[in-house]
């Protein structure tokens, strides 16, 4: 049941006067739940229980934090319908994505279980003394990560599962040995309310310490900052705006002792189209790209926001296709009416633009709050000239760009911003001829893709998910994926320490059992 409190560690609370609710889309109303802000003292609470918390949740083992995570993955099943029909009032998206994001997000989980359970991700390496070395003897030296204490997660708007409460970045961080705490999304707040009581059963459950967990509500931007300003906070992962990534970085530089901010934010994610996939699949590629840019209403950090070729009758006939087929399918509601408001400026801003033409604009009557899908075209110069083209707009739209030929194709790829993602549609051979082309787009993205679509993001420890700013404000990271836990340590090491009091990782006997770098050879030994 949604009570609308903040979770201090274990402690429901509820001790400010502000409050807001959380709003149906679909039903264009305010849902029935009433969500209490948090209050400073609350923040401070939460902090000093996570920092309390990590004393003690540090030193805890592989094994016992992979139980832990396997268990919220247990509990979020066991919320049944009730976390479906939440998700689903707060989101205005349907019932199947929700199961499905339910899925991934106890996948996630379990997935970073099993990274703890293997253990080599500590990335343990020894090297011993060789003390009789000349003209200088070495020392025993011996590395690993260690985690960087209590972490803010900020929930994300369009994945309120998956990128939320215990998404990706939740799961990664406590897999690394960091208390979080979750800034809950205000269009989510009560998905993100029961997410949070089942963590804080698995906490319960398997004996984690008190604070090791804590989500707190807000509706504005106050919340958020305190927490990335207090002085106790020493990471944060953030999935949304390039505004607000970029805000709260800046605020966590400006602190005394800086801190991280692995921020996932805007991305156009450029589709190269080379000239023989318009003589062959021309027109299933259109199909198919009308169903990605549409897909789940456009809301996707990896939606295709940018299709690049040379003009000519083939992409001609590519633009008349995919603008065809996309007018043909259901516009679908949009996660908030704030959210529709900014995709109807955007549109508007980008197809008033020089140069630019309409091919596609869904005219026909919709209900509230629905995204109404487009498609510009513009040329390879006007598009060079006006940087308000690569802007983001956040729904089922998209910009065709007709380049005079190759080498204005590569020109637009190196004058591009930092990308998710980049795909590239046509056969091995044109890859080979066109090797500058895949050079600039692989300088600009996180992810390279040949024939398909970028939308759908695999969580497997191979993924990246970031790329250059603007994408994410560290491109050497990944937000998804297990390889993300890597965001939430750093490296220590411990020179001619004894080998008894070592961490177990280190240790000569190897208790864990764990993959380690030994003298440059992987061994378990």
């Amino acid at each position: 049941m949604i009570s609308g409190t903040n979770s201090i560690g274990n402690t429901s609370s509820k001790k400010g006067k502000v409050t807001f609710k959380t709003f149906n889309p679909k039903e264009n109303k305010n849902t029935e739940w009433t969500f209490y802000e948090a209050t400073s003292n609350e923040i401070d609470d939460a902090v000093e229980l996570a920092t309390n918390a990590f004393k003690v949740y540090k030193h805890i083992s592989g094994l016992r934090k992979a139980e832990f995570l396997e268990e919220i993955a247990t509990e979020i099943e066991a919320l049944g319908d009730e976390l479906i029909n939440t998700y689903c009032k707060e989101s205005g998206l349907p019932e199947g994505r929700a199961r499905g994001e339910r899925g991934r997000t106890m996948g996630q989980l379990r997935a970073f279980a099993n990274v703890l359970k293997e253990g080599s991700w500590l990335e343990a390496v020894i090297e011993k003394a060789q003390p009789n070395r000349e003209p200088m003897p070495k020392s025993d030296i011996r590395k690993m990560l260690f985690p960087l204490g209590p972490v803010v997660v900020f929930g994300a708007s369009n994945f309120p599962l998956a990128f939320s409460t215990a998404g990706g970045d939740t799961a990664s961080a406590l897999a690394a040995g960091c208390p979080v705490i979750v800034k809950s999304h205000p269009m989510h707040a009560g998905t993100g309310e029961l997410v949070s009581s089942a963590i804080i059963k698995a906490a319960e459950k398997t004996s984690m310490p008190n604070g090791v967990f804590s989500n707190l509500n807000s509706s504005g931007i106050e919340v958020g900052q305190q927490l990335v300003k207090h002085p106790k906070v020493k990471a944060v992962g953030f999935t949304g705006s390039i505004n607000g990534g970029t805000a709260l970085y800046k605020l966590a530089n400006e602190r005394d002792e800086p801190i991280p901010v692995f921020a996932e934010m805007g991305s156009i994610n450029p589709v190269v189209i080379l000239p023989s996939a318009l003589e062959s699949d021309s027109d299933a590629w259109a199909t198919k790209y009308a169903s990605s840019i549409t897909m789940g209403a456009g809301q996707f950090c990896t939606n295709p926001g940018l299709v690049i070729g040379i003009k000519g009758e083939k992409l001609n006939g590519f633009i008349n296709k995919l603008s065809e087929e996309i007018l043909k399918l259901e516009p679908t509601c949009m996660l908030h009416p704030n959210i529709h408001a900014k995709y109807q400026e955007g549109k508007k801003e980008l197809s008033g633009q020089n140069g630019v033409t309409v091919t596609a604009n869904y005219e026909k009557d919709t209900n509230e709050n629905t995204a109404q899908p487009s498609i510009l075209k513009v040329s390879g110069a006007d598009f060079l000239a006006n940087t308000k083209l690569h802007k983001e707009v956040f729904g089922p739209f998209s910009v065709v760009v007709t380049c005079e030929n190759a080498t204005e194709l590569e020109n637009i790829l190196n004058h591009l911003e930092g990308q998710l993602t980049g795909t590239i549609l046509g056969s091995e051979d044109d890859l080979e001829k066109h090797t500058n082309v895949v050079d600039a787009l692989q300088s600009r993205v996180g992810r390279l893709l040949f024939n398909g679509v970028p939308t759908g993001v695999e969580v497997c420890s191979s993924m990246v998910h970031g790329g250059p700013f603007p994408a994410s404000t560290d491109a050497r990271f990944t937000s998804v994926g297990t390889s993300a836990i890597k965001r939430w340590v750093r490296p220590v090491s411990f020179q001619d320490w004894p080998n008894k009091l070592l961490p177990q990782a280190l240790q000569d006997e190897n208790p864990l059992k764990i993959t380690r770098l030994i003298e440059g050879v992987y061994s378990k030994n």
